[in-house]
């Protein structure tokens, strides 16, 4: 299905623990570092995750900015400053947890996500009101398909898309509740994976009519309706959403030149998404997972691993999977291994979450 006029990213930036912004991000892991270390967290001890030092950040003592809302207005600004908001420009926001901090000081109402958007929709000049996507793992890639479609349907001009999520004891305390926290920094699609690293950050797009050096081919999101976390056992939730975007592209799957799968190190994740894509004829096509540089960054992910992604095809690099050594799923894989020069036209950028929720989207170079 086609929604409308083609739409394109134009400028892109992220904050994590490996950097305060794209570049820095980028230099990191060609370097092969990886932000995920042993952390107390709480009252959570020597948990690996990757958590941004807030120690070498120079910060504003006076302001009242939330840990979180500062990673957000950090990473936005050089996207306003090269965007001015307009009167139909659209904020879009993924976040799974927003300023769940207020939580701990008893102040609830703070805590809601829509007032973290309304904050930073106001404190970034856009009159229009905030748009909230929070849809467990999949909320960053699936933000990005909302601002699409909102700007085909002519609602907006332009979205700037952010996502952010905080690492915290309660998140953690969930992830561990479940059994699926890594005792070792995470290790996606390996024989020896022994679940996720969490991690935090923020990101950023902006998104137009105009024309650009990427453009949305398609995308998809379709529901497993399978179970209430574990992930469908055939991979069709993802299979269809695959499906739907190379539909919506009017591509067949061998245009696919690159997947930036999710990838996160748990058992039956990695393991779905290998039968997935095997029925999608995509085992043989170079794919990476980024968890190991960044943790799983929840609702920042999708698009937190979209702007790495574009800085990959921007600069004809293929990123490894950091902590892959030896393929520990069913289904056979391309697992890339070691930097790689390679120019790809054409990449799938998938996620997959809780709830059976799965998102991919198509991305194209065009010069």
């Amino acid at each position: 299905m086609s929604f409308g006029s083609a739409v394109y990213i134009h400028d892109f930036n992220c904050f994590t623990a490996l950097g305060e912004d794209a570049e820095a991000n980028w230099a990191s892991i060609l370097a092969g570092n990886g932000g995920i270390k042993a952390h107390n967290i709480g009252f959570l001890s020597e948990v690996y995750a990757s958590k941004i030092d807030f120690s070498t950040i120079a910060v504003d003592e006076a302001s009242e900015e939330t840990r979180l809302e500062y990673i957000l207005s950090q990473v936005m600004a050089p996207i306003l400053n090269n965007h001015k908001p307009s009167r139909r420009t659209a904020l879009v926001l993924s976040s799974t947890k927003g300023n769940i901090s207020y939580l701990e000081s008893g102040k609830k109402k703070e805590a809601e996500l829509y007032r973290l958007a309304k904050k930073l929709s106001v404190k970034a000049g856009i009159v229009t009101e905030p748009i909230l996507v929070s849809h467990a793992c999949v909320s960053g890639v699936l933000a990005i398909s909302v601002a699409k479609r909102l700007i085909q349907m002519d609602q907006y001009d332009e979205a700037i898309v952010l996502a952010g999520d905080e690492l915290s004891a309660f998140v953690l305390s969930g992830f561990q509740a479940f059994q699926a926290v890594s005792p070792f920094p995470c290790k996606p699609f390996d024989a020896d994976r022994a679940g996720v690293s969490l991690g935090e950050a923020g990101a950023c797009l902006f998104l137009s009519r105009d024309s650009s050096m990427f453009k949305i081919l398609g995308e998809g999101a379709i529901n497993d309706a399978n179970h209430i976390s574990g992930p469908s056992r055939t991979g069709e939730g993802l299979f269809r959403s695959v499906q739907a975007a190379l539909e919506e592209a009017n591509v067949e799957a061998d245009a696919i030149e690159f997947i930036a799968a999710h990838g996160t190190a748990t058992a039956y994740n990695d393991e779905m998404e290998s039968i997935a894509f095997n029925r999608l004829g995509l085992s043989t096509v170079p794919l990476n997972s980024l968890k190991g540089y960044f943790g799983h960054t929840l609702g920042a992910s999708g698009l937190l691993e979209t702007v790495i992604t574009l800085k990959s095809m921007q600069e004809g690099v293929l990123i490894p999977t950091l902590g892959f050594e030896k393929l520990g799923t069913s289904q056979p894989l391309n697992v890339v291994e070691r930097i790689t020069k390679k120019t790809v036209r054409r990449v799938l950028k998938t996620a997959s979450g809780f709830g059976g929720s799965n998102a991919a989207i198509l991305i194209e170079k065009t010069w």
